[in-house]
């Protein structure tokens, strides 16, 4: 597998160097076997919306590049997949990519980040009729956590463990089988609240929009001290006013940022011209999803726990534009 995806990958550089000599014009299609897969999540969440959107900007910015988002059960299924190197791309979650390649309950990962996505603010959204108004408000409720799989449920239980709660023995957890069903399992009362994070996360879109409206829940500043005390990996960030319908405060939360990790044997070719075009398409991307407006060389740098876990074609691009020493 490894093999035939290292000549698909030369395949592909080869295609682009003829592409460059014959009058620098990119190829106007994909290069027969040199596809390189991305996994994404379940469909109705963020990830599969982002993976969309980021596989269109490259592809308009380099025509010869073939890349196939495939629809995963997210985060814990996207890295023991690229590390089986059955995928050579995957989103995957702040927390869970933090546990791998720092090596919580498991060896350090060999994978390596491509791009920073976006910064995930962690909260609740409730229907805005109903009773709830803290975090405490729905101990012993029925929250939906997020799908199986994903990295949603993992933050919820760092920010939950932070305040001393249990996510399955403090409330009654449903996890999904689709990140899309959880609005309206909110809205027919099956759960009282449901787990979401991020700017333009679809779920918590479709509760702003639903005909009685929605409320967000986030930890107060007394309990973003308390769970920064317990895990600092977990940062404050902030959900700007605005960033969903009828949203018209801030909100100010915790969580971290979600990666794009490759294979650790994928080319450094290969991951270098896919940062040179990510860099050049950073507007479009932004464009095409506003969320991805986060999704910069500059962002990369700062969210990544060490240099070293960038790829080392990607190094090699930021130190072409003096991003890096």
């Amino acid at each position: 597998m490894t093999l035939i995806r290292l000549v698909c990958a030369a395949a592909l550089l080869f295609g682009a160097s003829a592409a460059a000599q014959d009058g620098g014009k990119a190829m106007p299609g994909t290069i027969p076997g040199s596809t390189i897969t991305l996994g994404t999540a379940t469909p109705g969440g963020g990830f599969p919306q982002y993976g969309a959107a980021l596989v269109a900007a490259l592809h308009a910015a380099d025509p010869a590049l073939a890349i196939e988002p495939r629809n995963t059960k997210g985060s814990y299924e996207n890295i023991p997949l690229l590390e089986a190197g059955q995928l050579d791309l995957a989103l995957v979650a702040g927390e869970p990519a933090y546990e791998a390649l720092a090596g919580i309950g498991r060896q350090p990962t060999a994978l390596k980040i491509l791009t920073a996505i976006s910064s995930n603010p962690g909260m609740f959204v409730v229907r805005a009729d109903s009773p709830y108004r803290t975090i405490r408000d729905l101990v012993g409720k029925p929250v939906a956590f997020g799908a199986r799989g994903s990295g949603l449920p993992v933050l919820a239980r760092y920010v939950l463990a932070g305040l001393g709660l249990d996510q399955d023995k403090d409330f009654t957890a449903v996890y999904l089988d689709r990140a899309g069903d959880g609005p309206a399992m909110v809205l027919d009362g099956r759960v009282a609240a449901l787990w979401g994070a991020g700017v333009g996360w679809p779920g918590f879109t479709a509760m702003s929009e639903s005909p009685g409206g929605a409320r967000f829940i986030a930890p107060d500043p007394g309990e973003i001290a308390a769970i920064r005390a317990k895990y600092s990996f977990l940062k404050p960030l902030l959900v700007p006013a605005g960033s969903y319908p009828h949203q018209d405060a801030p909100i100010q939360s915790l969580g971290s940022w979600s990666f794009v990790l490759t294979r650790a044997d994928l080319p450094d070719d290969v991951a270098y011209r896919l940062a040179k075009t990510l860099h050049g398409a950073e507007a479009d991307l932004g464009a095409r999803l506003p969320q991805a407006k986060e999704t910069t060389a500059g962002n990369t740098l700062a969210a990544a726990p060490s240099v070293e876990m960038i790829h080392p074609g990607v190094l090699r691009y930021f130190r072409e534009i003096g991003l890096v020493k």
